[in-house]
């Protein structure tokens, strides 16, 4: 984004876009920010706040790159090791790489006690990293009495624990403290009382708080209220109070109200003010006073510095005693206090001079929504402090040896002496799949490589069977890197647009730690490539993370690591909400285990003829463009596939048989445009239908004055009466939809066009050739039951009228040889939404804003239209980050084999902001009877053999498993069913024959039912059992 033309790069920033909105993004762009302090949580910072697009950055740091720094920065090579550089000059190059619209500067100037501050005045935001605590209150202090004041952010990382302070003044105005959407909800009536009360229409859920203020819309009779915002004061969910309506016109129908985003300001102290008696944020309601306990051990240990100018030993327990005193002297002098968790206290004196990458990834991210937020104003800021520990990770260490936790020289250090070098061992030997490389994929990999997940001395061994090397660790992605992927997927670069994520990110990897193994493939993750990713395959795995976009994707993923008892990492975004979720075999639930409610459908006759807000419009629109150039021009060519000639096609319409789809089809042949005039013409056709006929014939078919059996008007709200449009090429709405209407049926159609022919004068002259035919509307039914669904016109039954003409079409179509082998082709479009030149959103965007005016609703600019109509899921590094970090956490547990009370799943919304960590849901264990049960991850087993027959089957599970099987089902097919006719002639047969497997299939699972303890009961569920062909499981 460039600061002095203001103009945001949409193909760079659109998915960021949608979180911050337009007005932060400028004032990020002409926003300087101080950072100092280039270690694993700073460098964390620069990625993130470079990529969100401020206008400059200063990199501040005065120490020379250790081999210690490979562990926790990943813009830290060992060749800047060997070269004695220093750490600044070795990552500004880098971080500058991230986004070409941001200058980044350094500087390795003295930062302590006796320096100048004056130079921070040229910056809007300054952030310290490992700092001491008396150069941040000095800092602060500074930055505070400026005027504006500089907002200030300290953030510290010392093994095990991190902390975050922000001050941003002393009056800090947000804009908009949620960033969410507001919704318009429709009326459903308004008292003429004191006070007035609103109640929601279909009883929906208004979402507001008392205090907030409404603005209403399109109010029938109150019309006074229309423009007018009104203080609510909230009295169910779907109702509310907005003061005296008694001398207001009675409410006659319709309307509906928005809530009205009001600023507000936050007041914050300096540190100094702060230490005594902290604002803090709690993370986890399961150790409420932790936040308390690490601001004590924290500042206990800024004082251990102060006194011995270093930080505690590792693993030495002298150390770990005198910081627990010093704890124990600051906790005294607080107003604000917890009891000192002397286990907390000893586990950061071990681990202080250690470093957890991951959870420098997850505060790193937490810190940066601060540095934007301090900057734009936009959402609301933390108050004051954010603490986290990770505790959970090292507590089951604390019997090693304090050798295990010593340097040895390598990268490993700082992690080593955090979780000690048996379990850096561990991460070494691990085998992870990984689906998907994008914006989390890309943060996964880094922090596997800092963490050494997956190495190839390790790892890689050779499989004698098939020379293969198995995967270290796996990812597996078919996309190609595009330009808006650059603002989050930090591994790539512009010269990388176009190439495959997975490959791209496995090579970048390597360039953070060149020791790790990366096998990138290209393949989807799903049913069809189960030869591919077979039982085998994740035979061989510890573990698979998912970095996925999608609930579909994650579903599948989640059943193959429950059927093959794998852990499964997942984790997802969206804007500045985050969750990660940690499955375990035998231990918690899996993502299966819980669905969300599936997303409301707009029903076909809101979208048909009755929208009422703008996203019915747009999904109008682009469910136009679907059917026109994509389903239709894909019928076209499969029917054309499968019928090669016209002249055959024509006989068999003629015998009276039916061919699904020739009607379609043979309406697209002989309309078919050849040249570029027809297809302006048939756009102008379409105008006349969506915008004008449309209208007339909704009017002919329900006047404004119909009215329901009730007695109640027809067209009230949420129907909206349309205002049929009339054509005038001087509108550049009308003059978008024709030339992209235009541009897409001559693409469909391979039809060449110049730039010339998009000019308005040859639009104009190629128009004025149009005749429009006189429109008469008609008796048709128009659909009004919202339950009902769209029909699908390849199975709608065809008069003999449509039959006759279809016929005569085709003959004339043979007649004129205009049947060749180009017409029976035809180029279905792909929508896509991030190329301006394609004309699919000038289409997508002109067609729903039309189809708004008409209707009389409120428009949405193109950015708005795009998300909707492209599903795009806003995103922002930020949270990114920090879901990544926090599942990296989680997989050092998994490999620990930690038990269930160790694991935390997360879900936070950085806006807010609000992090909330829990126990995962534990597995569930279902009584089938006597003592017998079984969970998800329970899987029956039974070894046959090429006569085993289903009777042999039932008998294998009564003798293994003590219990009667009373019903078998493969799939949906139902094998046996004791009440289904002929089904106890089954019982004979081999399950080959009843199954018939595929030649390289070595089981099937069942779902087997169970005989109920008493008569009459249901049958009794149980775990699914898996049938092997063969004895030895091999494919048969």
């Amino acid at each position: 984004m460039a600061a002095d033309s203001m103009e945001i790069d949409d193909s760079l920033y659109s998915r960021q876009r949608y979180v911050l909105g337009d007005s932060a993004m400028h004032q990020m762009a002409q926003s300087s920010v101080f950072l100092s302090g280039m270690g694993g949580l700073g460098i964390e910072i620069a990625k993130n706040i470079v990529l969100a697009g401020v206008k400059a950055v200063t990199l501040h740091d005065t120490k020379q790159c250790e081999t210690w720094d490979l562990g926790s920065n990943f813009f830290i090579r060992k060749e800047d090791v060997l070269n004695q550089r220093q750490r600044v000059e070795a990552v500004c190059p880098r971080v500058a790489e991230l986004n070409p619209y941001v200058h980044v500067d350094l500087s390795s100037s003295a930062l302590d006690d006796d320096t100048d501050l004056s130079f921070l005045s040229k910056y809007q935001c300054v952030i310290l990293t490992e700092a001491r605590l008396s150069l941040q209150k000095r800092v602060n202090e500074f930055c505070h009495s400026q005027q504006p004041p500089i907002r200030f952010i300290g953030c510290d990382a010392y093994g095990i624990c991190v902390r975050v302070f922000c001050d941003f003044g002393e009056e800090f105005e947000v804009s908009d403290p949620t960033g969410e959407e507001p919704k318009e909800i429709f009326i459903q009536s308004i008292t003429q009382d004191s006070p007035g009360v609103v109640t929601c229409m279909d009883n929906q859920p208004h979402g507001l708080q008392t205090g907030q203020s409404v603005v209403f819309r399109e109010v029938n009779g109150m019309v006074e209220l229309n423009g007018t915002a009104r203080q609510v004061s909230v009295l169910s969910p779907h109702s509310f109070a907005i003061g005296d309506t008694s001398q207001l016109l009675p409410y006659v129908h319709g309307g509906f109200f928005v809530l009205v985003k009001t600023p507000k300001t936050y007041r914050f102290e300096t540190i100094e003010r702060q230490l005594c008696d902290p604002q803090v944020m709690t993370p986890d309601f399961s150790k409420p006073e932790a936040p308390l306990q690490i601001h004590a051990a924290m500042l206990a240990l800024d004082t251990f510095q102060e006194q011995h100018s270093r930080l505690p030993n590792t693993g030495c327990l002298q150390d770990a005693e005198v910081l627990l005193k010093l704890t124990e002297e600051v906790n005294a002098t607080l107003k604000n206090k917890a009891p000192v968790n002397a286990e907390l206290v000893r586990c950061l004196s071990t681990t202080a001079r250690g470093t957890l990458s991951p959870l420098a990834a997850a505060v790193g991210g937490l810190a940066s929504q601060e540095a934007l937020k301090a900057i734009t104003g936009k959402f609301a800021p933390l108050q004051q402090w954010f603490y986290l520990d990770a505790i959970e990770v090292v507590k089951p260490l604390q019997s090693l040896s304090p050798e295990e936790f010593f340097p040895r020289g390598d990268r490993y250090d700082g992690l080593r002496a955090c979780i000690g070098e048996s379990m850096c061992l561990e991460l070494h030997k691990l085998r992870v799949f990984m689906v998907g490389c994008g914006a989390i994929g890309c943060e996964m990999l880094k922090n596997f490589a800092l963490l050494g997940v997956g190495l190839a001395k390790s790892s890689g061994e050779v499989s004698p069977s098939s020379f293969l090397v198995l995967l270290s660790y796996c990812i597996s992605d078919p996309d190609l890197i595009e330009k808006s992927n650059l603002n989050r997927q930090f591994l790539f670069r512009p010269h990388h647009i176009q190439k495959p994520k997975s490959t791209t990110a496995a090579e970048a990897t390597h360039d953070i730690n060149p020791d790790l193994h990366v096998d990138a493939h290209l393949n989807k993750v799903c049913p069809a490539t189960e030869n591919i990713y077979s039982d085998s395959f994740y035979s061989r795995l510890n573990l698979v993370v998912t970095a996925l976009d999608n609930v579909e994707a994650r579903r599948y993923v989640d059943s193959r690591c429950v059927s093959n008892q794998r852990p499964l990492l997942d984790s997802g975004t969206m804007g500045t909400k985050g969750h990660t979720e940690i499955i375990v075999p035998n231990l918690t639930e899996s993502y299966n285990s819980h669905r969300d409610p599936p997303e409301e459908e707009i029903p076909f006759c809101t979208l048909k003829s009755f929208p009422s807000v703008i996203e019915h419009t747009i999904q109008w629109a682009r469910d136009k463009f679907e059917n026109a150039f994509a389903h239709k021009p894909s019928m076209y060519n499969s029917f054309w596939l499968t019928h090669s000639s016209a002249e055959v096609v024509l006989q068999r319409i003629q015998a009276g048989e039916s061919l699904e789809g020739s009607f379609q089809v043979i309406k697209l042949l002989s309309r078919r445009p050849s040249q570029w005039e027809q297809c302006v013409a048939i756009a102008r056709l379409k105008f006349e239908k969506y915008f004008k006929r449309k209208a007339i014939q909704l009017l002919h078919s329900f006047p404004l004055d119909t009215r329901l059996k009730d007695g109640s008007l027809f067209w009230q709200s949420p129907k909206r009466p349309p205002a049929p449009i009339d054509f005038d090429l001087k509108d550049n709405l009308h003059f978008t939809f024709i030339v992209s209407t235009a541009r897409l049926f001559a693409g469909i159609y391979n039809i060449p066009y110049s730039e010339k022919d998009l000019s308005e004068e040859t639009v104009s002259r190629i128009l004025a050739d149009v005749k429009i035919p006189e429109y008469r509307p008609s008796e048709k039914c128009i659909e009004t039951d919202e339950t009902v669904k769209k029909p699908d016109q390849m199975k709608m039954p065809q008069s003999s009228e449509e039959e006759r003409e279809a016929i005569t079409q085709l003959e004339q179509a043979i007649a004129a040889n205009s049947v060749t082998p180009e017409s029976l082709q035809m180029s279905p479009l792909q929508f896509e939404k991030d190329d301006d030149s394609n004309g699919h959103m000038d289409f997508v965007a002109s067609a729903s804003a039309l189809r708004a005016r008409m209707y009389s609703i409120e428009p949405a600019d193109r950015l708005k239209t795009k998300r909707i109509a492209g599903k795009i899921i806003p995103a922002i590094a930020t949270a990114t980050a920090a879901v990544a970090g926090l599942v990296a956490l989680e997989l050092i547990k998994v490999v620990g084999g930690y038990g269930f009370e160790s694991f935390k799943n997360c879900f936070f919304n950085l806006a807010i902001p609000v992090v909330v960590l829990t126990e995962p849901a534990p597995v569930k264990r279902t009584l089938i009877r006597d003592n017998i049960y079984f969970s998800i991850w329970d899987c029956w087993t039974i070894f046959g053999h090429e006569d085993f027959t289903l009777s042999d089957l039932m008998n294998a599970v009564r003798e293994k498993y003590g219990i009667e099987p009373t019903m078998v089902v493969h799939g949906v097919k139902m094998l046996y069913v004791p009440v289904m006719p002929g089904h106890s002639k089954r019982l004979k047969l081999t399950m080959q024959k009843l199954i018939k497997p595929s030649v390289d299939r070595r089981y099937v699972d069942l779902t087997v039912s169970f005989a109920p303890e008493a008569d009459g009961d249901e049958d009794l569920p149980g775990p699914p059992v898996r049938y092997y062909f063969t004895r030895d499981g091999e494919t048969p």
